[in-house]
């Protein structure tokens, strides 16, 4: 009677195989995760904690405001507000921006709605 020998698998491919899922992963929380419209220069700020991206809208160095896609105005950006936020607005600035279309558009989100309007800004030395 023969004894058949199981082999034991190679842990290598086990590695390979999770290398390959993080790699997956990563690639695609990637591409999903907003990002400010390019070219935008920030404020700067001495002191703060980072601040997360959903419900932002970018505000240019012409006074124009850039909404996300597939908002129009500021009553179409507050009705996308996450709710976990609790109805606040979140203005990213270029430093170069106007300060009275900051102002308006500040005031347009508070009047369609948004609880609070805060503006972002970089660290000092984040750059």
């Amino acid at each position: 009677m023969r004894r058949f020998a199981r082999r034991r698998s190679e842990p290598t491919i086990a590695l390979i195989n999770v290398v390959f899922l993080l790699l997956t992963f990563f690639l695609v929380a990637g591409a999903i995760g907003a990002r400010p419209p390019a070219g935008l220069q920030l404020a700067h700020l001495t002191g703060g904690d980072p601040a997360p991206m959903r419900g932002t809208v970018a505000l240019d160095a012409e006074g124009t405001a850039l909404w996300p896609e597939g908002v129009a105005d500021a009553a179409g950006f507050v009705a996308t507000l996450p709710t976990d936020t609790a109805g606040t607005a979140r203005i990213l600035p270029d430093r170069a921006a106007p300060a009275a279309a900051l102002v308006a558009l500040a005031r347009a989100l508070r009047a369609a709605g948004a609880q609070e309007v805060r503006i972002l800004a970089e660290r000092e030395g984040d750059e």
